[in-house]
Protein backbone atom coordinates (compact mmCIF):
# COMPACT_ATOMS: atom_id res chain seq x y z
CA UNK A 1 0.00 0.00 0.00
CA UNK A 2 2.73 2.44 0.88
CA UNK A 3 4.65 1.64 -2.29
CA UNK A 4 1.56 2.13 -4.45
CA UNK A 5 0.75 5.41 -2.84
CA UNK A 6 4.28 6.64 -3.30
CA UNK A 7 4.32 5.60 -6.93
CA UNK A 8 0.94 7.17 -7.72
CA UNK A 9 2.09 10.51 -6.37
CA UNK A 10 4.69 10.72 -9.16
CA UNK A 11 3.08 8.81 -12.02
CA UNK A 12 -0.56 8.76 -13.22
CA UNK A 13 -2.44 5.55 -12.57
CA UNK A 14 -5.00 4.68 -15.28
CA UNK A 15 -8.61 4.31 -14.10
CA UNK A 16 -10.57 1.12 -14.64
CA UNK A 17 -12.56 0.92 -17.87
CA UNK A 18 -15.84 0.87 -15.96
CA UNK A 19 -15.41 4.49 -14.88
CA UNK A 20 -15.64 5.91 -18.41
CA UNK A 21 -18.96 7.14 -19.80
CA UNK A 22 -20.05 5.85 -23.20
CA UNK A 23 -21.77 8.27 -25.59
CA UNK A 24 -25.31 7.51 -26.60
CA UNK A 25 -24.58 7.53 -30.29
CA UNK A 26 -21.34 5.72 -30.12
CA UNK A 27 -20.59 2.74 -32.33
CA UNK A 28 -19.13 0.68 -29.53
CA UNK A 29 -15.81 2.49 -29.19
CA UNK A 30 -15.16 4.40 -26.01
CA UNK A 31 -15.31 8.16 -26.48
CA UNK A 32 -13.93 10.44 -23.82
CA UNK A 33 -15.77 13.72 -23.37
CA UNK A 34 -13.92 16.98 -23.42
CA UNK A 35 -13.28 19.08 -20.39
CA UNK A 36 -16.36 21.12 -19.61
CA UNK A 37 -16.08 24.18 -17.46
CA UNK A 38 -18.19 27.16 -16.65
CA UNK A 39 -17.69 30.37 -14.85
CA UNK A 40 -18.55 30.67 -11.24
CA UNK A 41 -19.02 33.62 -9.01
CA UNK A 42 -15.66 32.96 -7.50
CA UNK A 43 -14.04 32.60 -10.94
CA UNK A 44 -12.67 29.20 -10.05
CA UNK A 45 -12.29 26.46 -12.62
CA UNK A 46 -14.59 23.47 -12.02
CA UNK A 47 -14.02 20.14 -13.69
CA UNK A 48 -16.49 17.26 -13.92
CA UNK A 49 -15.51 14.21 -11.92
CA UNK A 50 -15.80 11.89 -14.93
CA UNK A 51 -13.74 14.06 -17.24
CA UNK A 52 -10.26 12.93 -18.29
CA UNK A 53 -7.70 14.53 -20.51
CA UNK A 54 -7.73 12.92 -23.95
CA UNK A 55 -4.51 11.19 -24.92
CA UNK A 56 -2.43 13.05 -27.51
CA UNK A 57 0.07 11.92 -30.11
CA UNK A 58 2.32 14.66 -31.51
CA UNK A 59 0.06 17.23 -29.98
CA UNK A 60 -3.20 15.98 -31.63
CA UNK A 61 -5.97 14.36 -29.56
CA UNK A 62 -6.93 10.81 -30.47
CA UNK A 63 -9.68 8.39 -29.43
CA UNK A 64 -9.15 4.98 -27.80
CA UNK A 65 -10.26 2.81 -30.69
CA UNK A 66 -7.78 0.03 -30.17
CA UNK A 67 -9.18 -3.36 -29.45
CA UNK A 68 -8.99 -5.00 -26.06
CA UNK A 69 -6.35 -7.47 -27.29
CA UNK A 70 -4.16 -4.65 -28.56
CA UNK A 71 -4.50 -2.87 -25.24
CA UNK A 72 -3.48 -6.02 -23.40
CA UNK A 73 -0.41 -6.42 -25.60
CA UNK A 74 0.57 -2.81 -24.90
CA UNK A 75 0.17 -3.34 -21.18
CA UNK A 76 2.28 -6.52 -21.22
CA UNK A 77 5.02 -5.12 -23.43
CA UNK A 78 5.35 -1.81 -21.64
CA UNK A 79 8.01 -1.83 -18.91
CA UNK A 80 7.13 -1.24 -15.29
CA UNK A 81 7.60 2.33 -14.18
CA UNK A 82 10.92 2.95 -12.46
CA UNK A 83 10.36 3.99 -8.89
CA UNK A 84 12.52 4.19 -5.77
CA UNK A 85 11.01 0.99 -4.37
CA UNK A 86 11.57 -1.37 -7.28
CA UNK A 87 15.16 -0.20 -7.74
CA UNK A 88 16.18 -1.45 -4.28
CA UNK A 89 18.17 -4.77 -4.08
CA UNK A 90 16.44 -8.11 -3.43
CA UNK A 91 16.87 -8.30 0.34
CA UNK A 92 15.46 -11.84 0.57
CA UNK A 93 18.23 -13.30 -1.61
CA UNK A 94 20.91 -11.42 0.30
CA UNK A 95 19.49 -12.64 3.63
CA UNK A 96 19.42 -16.25 2.37
CA UNK A 97 23.08 -16.06 1.30
CA UNK A 98 24.14 -14.67 4.69
CA UNK A 99 22.19 -17.40 6.51
CA UNK A 100 23.81 -20.15 4.42
CA UNK A 101 27.29 -18.81 5.14
CA UNK A 102 26.54 -18.58 8.86
CA UNK A 103 25.24 -22.16 9.07
CA UNK A 104 28.29 -23.52 7.21
CA UNK A 105 30.66 -21.67 9.54
CA UNK A 106 28.76 -22.93 12.59
CA UNK A 107 29.01 -26.53 11.35
CA UNK A 108 32.77 -26.25 10.87
CA UNK A 109 33.19 -24.74 14.32
CA UNK A 110 31.18 -27.54 15.93
CA UNK A 111 33.44 -30.12 14.27
CA UNK A 112 36.58 -28.39 15.53
CA UNK A 113 35.16 -27.85 19.01
CA UNK A 114 33.73 -31.39 19.26
CA UNK A 115 33.54 -32.81 22.76
CA UNK A 116 32.69 -36.41 23.71
CA UNK A 117 29.31 -36.83 25.33
CA UNK A 118 30.14 -40.16 27.01
CA UNK A 119 33.10 -41.34 28.97
CA UNK A 120 33.61 -44.33 26.69
CA UNK A 121 33.90 -42.24 23.55
CA UNK A 122 37.19 -41.32 21.93
CA UNK A 123 39.02 -38.46 23.59
CA UNK A 124 40.84 -37.45 20.44
CA UNK A 125 38.73 -38.78 17.55
CA UNK A 126 40.21 -36.58 14.82
CA UNK A 127 43.88 -36.68 15.87
CA UNK A 128 46.66 -39.27 15.98
CA UNK A 129 47.36 -39.06 19.70
CA UNK A 130 49.41 -36.82 21.96
CA UNK A 131 52.79 -36.69 23.66
CA UNK A 132 52.69 -36.70 27.47
CA UNK A 133 55.09 -36.95 30.43
CA UNK A 134 57.53 -34.23 29.37
CA UNK A 135 57.44 -35.32 25.74
CA UNK A 136 58.78 -38.84 26.41
CA UNK A 137 55.58 -40.91 26.24
CA UNK A 138 53.13 -41.07 23.35
CA UNK A 139 49.48 -41.88 24.06
CA UNK A 140 46.71 -42.79 21.62
CA UNK A 141 43.18 -44.20 21.83
CA UNK A 142 41.67 -46.91 19.64
CA UNK A 143 38.08 -48.09 19.36
CA UNK A 144 37.70 -51.81 18.72
CA UNK A 145 35.81 -52.18 15.43
CA UNK A 146 33.50 -55.01 14.43
CA UNK A 147 35.95 -56.25 11.78
CA UNK A 148 38.76 -56.47 14.38
CA UNK A 149 37.17 -59.17 16.52
CA UNK A 150 37.33 -62.91 16.03
CA UNK A 151 35.11 -65.90 16.65
CA UNK A 152 35.38 -65.31 20.41
CA UNK A 153 33.93 -61.79 19.99
CA UNK A 154 37.17 -60.29 21.28
CA UNK A 155 39.97 -58.45 19.53
CA UNK A 156 42.49 -60.73 17.85
CA UNK A 157 46.19 -60.76 18.68
CA UNK A 158 46.86 -59.30 15.22
CA UNK A 159 44.59 -56.34 16.07
CA UNK A 160 46.57 -55.65 19.24
CA UNK A 161 49.84 -55.90 17.30
CA UNK A 162 48.57 -53.42 14.72
CA UNK A 163 47.75 -50.96 17.52
CA UNK A 164 51.27 -51.31 18.87
CA UNK A 165 52.81 -50.68 15.47
CA UNK A 166 50.54 -47.72 14.75
CA UNK A 167 51.40 -45.95 17.99
CA UNK A 168 55.13 -46.50 17.42
CA UNK A 169 54.99 -44.83 14.01
CA UNK A 170 52.74 -42.02 15.22
CA UNK A 171 55.15 -41.41 18.09
CA UNK A 172 57.98 -40.81 15.63
CA UNK A 173 55.75 -38.64 13.45
CA UNK A 174 54.39 -36.50 16.28
CA UNK A 175 57.88 -35.97 17.66
CA UNK A 176 58.95 -34.53 14.29
CA UNK A 177 61.46 -37.31 13.62
CA UNK A 178 59.76 -38.96 10.66
CA UNK A 179 61.94 -38.89 7.53
CA UNK A 180 61.32 -40.45 4.13
CA UNK A 181 61.38 -44.02 5.42
CA UNK A 182 58.89 -46.14 7.34
CA UNK A 183 59.57 -44.91 10.89
CA UNK A 184 63.09 -43.73 9.95
CA UNK A 185 64.48 -40.38 11.09
CA UNK A 186 65.89 -37.84 8.59
CA UNK A 187 69.49 -38.89 9.31
CA UNK A 188 68.53 -42.54 8.93
CA UNK A 189 66.91 -41.80 5.57
CA UNK A 190 70.12 -40.15 4.34
CA UNK A 191 72.03 -43.35 5.11
CA UNK A 192 69.37 -45.81 3.85
CA UNK A 193 68.87 -47.15 7.39
CA UNK A 194 65.67 -48.66 8.75
CA UNK A 195 64.55 -50.17 12.06
CA UNK A 196 64.00 -53.93 12.30
CA UNK A 197 62.63 -55.78 15.32
CA UNK A 198 64.70 -58.65 16.74
CA UNK A 199 62.60 -59.71 19.74
CA UNK A 200 59.04 -59.16 20.91
CA UNK A 201 57.27 -60.15 24.12
CA UNK A 202 53.53 -59.67 24.66
CA UNK A 203 51.48 -60.45 27.77
CA UNK A 204 47.69 -60.26 27.44
CA UNK A 205 45.72 -60.04 30.68
CA UNK A 206 42.35 -59.49 28.98
CA UNK A 207 41.22 -59.03 25.41
CA UNK A 208 38.96 -56.03 24.66
CA UNK A 209 35.63 -56.58 22.96
CA UNK A 210 33.73 -54.82 20.20
CA UNK A 211 33.04 -51.18 21.08
CA UNK A 212 35.66 -50.96 23.83
CA UNK A 213 38.09 -48.03 23.72
CA UNK A 214 41.68 -48.84 24.62
CA UNK A 215 44.45 -46.41 25.50
CA UNK A 216 47.95 -47.28 24.27
CA UNK A 217 51.05 -45.65 25.80
CA UNK A 218 54.47 -46.19 24.25
CA UNK A 219 58.01 -45.00 24.90
CA UNK A 220 61.58 -45.85 23.90
CA UNK A 221 64.75 -46.56 25.88
CA UNK A 222 68.34 -47.46 25.10
CA UNK A 223 69.27 -51.13 24.75
CA UNK A 224 73.03 -51.70 24.69
CA UNK A 225 75.23 -49.66 22.37
CA UNK A 226 73.42 -50.23 19.10
CA UNK A 227 69.89 -51.11 20.04
CA UNK A 228 66.65 -49.54 21.18
CA UNK A 229 63.85 -50.90 23.33
CA UNK A 230 60.25 -49.90 22.83
CA UNK A 231 57.57 -50.65 25.42
CA UNK A 232 53.79 -50.47 25.29
CA UNK A 233 51.11 -50.39 27.95
CA UNK A 234 47.51 -50.97 26.83
CA UNK A 235 44.68 -50.09 29.23
CA UNK A 236 40.92 -49.81 29.17
CA UNK A 237 40.24 -46.14 28.50
CA UNK A 238 37.15 -46.17 30.71
CA UNK A 239 38.33 -48.10 33.76
CA UNK A 240 42.13 -47.85 33.53
CA UNK A 241 42.46 -51.62 33.77
CA UNK A 242 45.70 -52.97 32.28
CA UNK A 243 44.93 -55.17 29.28
CA UNK A 244 48.25 -55.79 27.53
CA UNK A 245 51.95 -55.21 28.15
CA UNK A 246 54.56 -55.51 25.43
CA UNK A 247 58.28 -54.95 25.03
CA UNK A 248 60.47 -55.14 21.92
CA UNK A 249 64.11 -54.77 20.85
CA UNK A 250 65.12 -52.99 17.64
CA UNK A 251 68.31 -52.62 15.62
CA UNK A 252 69.22 -50.79 12.43
CA UNK A 253 69.60 -52.37 9.02
CA UNK A 254 70.75 -50.97 5.69
CA UNK A 255 67.80 -51.39 3.36
CA UNK A 256 70.10 -51.62 0.31
CA UNK A 257 72.64 -54.17 1.54
CA UNK A 258 70.15 -55.79 3.99
CA UNK A 259 72.91 -55.92 6.62
CA UNK A 260 72.72 -54.80 10.24
CA UNK A 261 74.36 -51.48 11.05
CA UNK A 262 75.66 -49.61 14.07
CA UNK A 263 73.82 -46.47 15.14
CA UNK A 264 75.62 -43.45 13.60
CA UNK A 265 76.36 -40.58 15.95
CA UNK A 266 74.08 -38.19 14.01
CA UNK A 267 71.22 -40.64 14.36
CA UNK A 268 71.99 -41.14 18.02
CA UNK A 269 71.78 -37.40 18.51
CA UNK A 270 68.28 -37.41 17.02
CA UNK A 271 66.78 -40.21 19.11
CA UNK A 272 68.56 -40.04 22.48
CA UNK A 273 66.62 -36.95 23.71
CA UNK A 274 63.48 -39.10 23.53
CA UNK A 275 64.85 -42.03 25.54
CA UNK A 276 63.03 -42.70 28.81
CA UNK A 277 65.16 -44.18 31.56
CA UNK A 278 62.85 -46.95 32.76
CA UNK A 279 62.74 -50.68 33.31
CA UNK A 280 61.06 -52.91 30.71
CA UNK A 281 57.30 -53.13 31.18
CA UNK A 282 57.68 -56.91 30.69
CA UNK A 283 60.35 -58.92 32.49
CA UNK A 284 62.73 -60.25 29.89
CA UNK A 285 62.20 -63.91 29.10
CA UNK A 286 65.71 -65.30 29.04
CA UNK A 287 64.61 -68.87 28.33
CA UNK A 288 66.20 -70.09 25.14
CA UNK A 289 63.76 -70.86 22.36
CA UNK A 290 64.48 -74.32 20.94
CA UNK A 291 64.83 -75.06 17.26
CA UNK A 292 62.16 -77.29 15.80
CA UNK A 293 62.46 -79.67 12.88
CA UNK A 294 60.28 -82.26 11.21
CA UNK A 295 60.98 -84.80 13.95
CA UNK A 296 60.32 -82.62 16.98
CA UNK A 297 57.28 -80.77 15.61
CA UNK A 298 53.80 -82.12 16.28
CA UNK A 299 52.05 -80.03 13.62
CA UNK A 300 53.41 -78.72 10.31
CA UNK A 301 51.69 -76.40 7.87
CA UNK A 302 53.39 -76.04 4.46
CA UNK A 303 52.97 -73.88 1.39
CA UNK A 304 52.43 -70.50 3.09
CA UNK A 305 53.13 -67.61 0.73
CA UNK A 306 52.99 -63.85 1.26
CA UNK A 307 50.51 -61.74 -0.64
CA UNK A 308 51.24 -58.33 -2.09
CA UNK A 309 49.23 -56.71 0.72
CA UNK A 310 51.46 -58.39 3.31
CA UNK A 311 54.44 -56.24 2.30
CA UNK A 312 55.24 -52.92 3.95
CA UNK A 313 56.94 -49.90 2.38
CA UNK A 314 60.37 -51.43 3.06
CA UNK A 315 59.44 -54.31 0.72
CA UNK A 316 59.47 -57.05 3.34
CA UNK A 317 56.65 -58.84 5.13
CA UNK A 318 55.19 -56.91 8.05
CA UNK A 319 56.14 -58.52 11.37
CA UNK A 320 52.45 -58.68 12.39
CA UNK A 321 51.85 -61.16 9.57
CA UNK A 322 54.33 -63.61 11.11
CA UNK A 323 52.02 -64.16 14.09
CA UNK A 324 49.20 -65.27 11.82
CA UNK A 325 51.48 -67.72 10.03
CA UNK A 326 52.79 -69.12 13.34
CA UNK A 327 49.24 -69.78 14.55
CA UNK A 328 48.41 -71.56 11.28
CA UNK A 329 50.00 -74.71 12.73
CA UNK A 330 48.51 -74.37 16.22
CA UNK A 331 46.27 -77.37 17.08
CA UNK A 332 42.54 -76.59 16.56
CA UNK A 333 41.55 -78.01 20.00
CA UNK A 334 43.75 -75.36 21.64
CA UNK A 335 42.25 -72.57 19.56
CA UNK A 336 38.75 -73.70 20.47
CA UNK A 337 39.22 -74.13 24.23
CA UNK A 338 42.07 -71.73 25.10
CA UNK A 339 43.11 -68.14 24.44
CA UNK A 340 46.59 -66.77 23.87
CA UNK A 341 47.98 -65.34 27.11
CA UNK A 342 51.62 -64.68 26.18
CA UNK A 343 53.85 -64.83 23.14
CA UNK A 344 57.60 -64.43 22.66
CA UNK A 345 59.08 -64.00 19.18
CA UNK A 346 62.68 -63.96 17.95
CA UNK A 347 63.05 -62.56 14.44
CA UNK A 348 66.03 -64.12 12.69
CA UNK A 349 65.56 -63.44 8.98
CA UNK A 350 63.28 -61.32 6.85
CA UNK A 351 60.72 -62.71 4.47
CA UNK A 352 60.31 -61.50 0.90
CA UNK A 353 57.50 -61.49 -1.62
CA UNK A 354 58.55 -64.72 -3.37
CA UNK A 355 59.14 -66.77 -0.21
CA UNK A 356 57.39 -70.08 0.43
CA UNK A 357 57.13 -70.84 4.14
CA UNK A 358 56.45 -73.64 6.60
CA UNK A 359 54.94 -73.30 10.07
CA UNK A 360 55.88 -75.84 12.77
CA UNK A 361 54.38 -76.26 16.27
CA UNK A 362 55.30 -78.53 19.17
CA UNK A 363 53.03 -78.84 22.20
CA UNK A 364 54.48 -79.04 25.71
CA UNK A 365 53.12 -78.63 29.23
CA UNK A 366 49.85 -80.52 28.76
CA UNK A 367 50.04 -83.80 26.94
CA UNK A 368 49.34 -83.91 23.24
CA UNK A 369 46.20 -85.91 23.97
CA UNK A 370 44.81 -83.43 26.50
CA UNK A 371 44.74 -80.23 24.48
CA UNK A 372 41.18 -79.36 25.42
CA UNK A 373 41.72 -79.78 29.15
CA UNK A 374 41.31 -77.03 31.75
CA UNK A 375 45.03 -76.54 32.35
CA UNK A 376 47.49 -74.18 30.71
CA UNK A 377 49.24 -75.15 27.50
CA UNK A 378 52.63 -74.09 26.15
CA UNK A 379 53.74 -74.40 22.55
CA UNK A 380 57.01 -73.94 20.67
CA UNK A 381 56.92 -72.54 17.15
CA UNK A 382 59.12 -72.08 14.13
CA UNK A 383 58.51 -70.26 10.88
CA UNK A 384 61.01 -71.16 8.19
CA UNK A 385 61.68 -71.11 4.46
CA UNK A 386 61.21 -74.29 2.47
CA UNK A 387 64.99 -74.73 2.38
CA UNK A 388 65.08 -74.76 6.20
CA UNK A 389 66.34 -71.20 6.82
CA UNK A 390 64.76 -69.88 10.01
CA UNK A 391 62.64 -66.73 9.96
CA UNK A 392 61.02 -66.60 13.41
CA UNK A 393 61.23 -68.71 16.54
CA UNK A 394 58.42 -68.40 19.02
CA UNK A 395 56.80 -69.60 22.21
CA UNK A 396 53.14 -69.21 23.17
CA UNK A 397 51.29 -69.74 26.44
CA UNK A 398 47.57 -70.50 26.45
CA UNK A 399 44.95 -70.31 29.22
CA UNK A 400 41.39 -71.70 29.24
CA UNK A 401 38.78 -69.36 27.86
CA UNK A 402 36.43 -67.71 30.35
CA UNK A 403 33.37 -68.84 28.39
CA UNK A 404 34.70 -72.38 28.41
CA UNK A 405 35.20 -72.19 32.18
CA UNK A 406 31.65 -70.95 32.69
CA UNK A 407 30.34 -73.71 30.50
CA UNK A 408 32.30 -76.32 32.43
CA UNK A 409 31.09 -74.91 35.73
CA UNK A 410 27.52 -74.96 34.52
CA UNK A 411 27.90 -78.51 33.29
CA UNK A 412 29.40 -79.58 36.59
CA UNK A 413 26.55 -77.99 38.52
CA UNK A 414 24.00 -79.78 36.37
CA UNK A 415 25.81 -83.05 36.89
CA UNK A 416 25.88 -82.51 40.66
CA UNK A 417 22.19 -81.65 40.71
CA UNK A 418 21.29 -84.70 38.65
CA UNK A 419 23.42 -86.88 40.94
CA UNK A 420 21.73 -85.47 44.00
Amino acid sequence: MVATAAASSFFPVPSPPGDAKFSKGGSGSASLGGIKSKSASSGALQVKANAQAPPKINGSPVGLTASVDTAKEDVVSSPAPRTFINQLPDWSMLLAAITTMFLAAEKQWMMLDWKPKRADMLIDPFGIGRIVQDGLVFSQNFSIRSYEIGADRTASIETLMNHLQETALNHVKTAGLLGDGFGATPEMSKRNLIWVVTRMQILVDRYPTWGDVVNVDTWVSASGKNGMRRDWLVRDAKTGETLTRASSLWVMMNKVTRRLSKIPEDVRGEIEPYFLNSDPVVNEDSTKLPKLDDKTADYIRKGLTPRWNDLDVNQHVNNVKYIGWILESAPPPILESHELAAITLEYRRECGRDSVLQSLTAVSGAGIGNLGGPGKVECQHLLRHEDGAEIVRGRTEWRPKHANNFGMMGGQMLADESGA
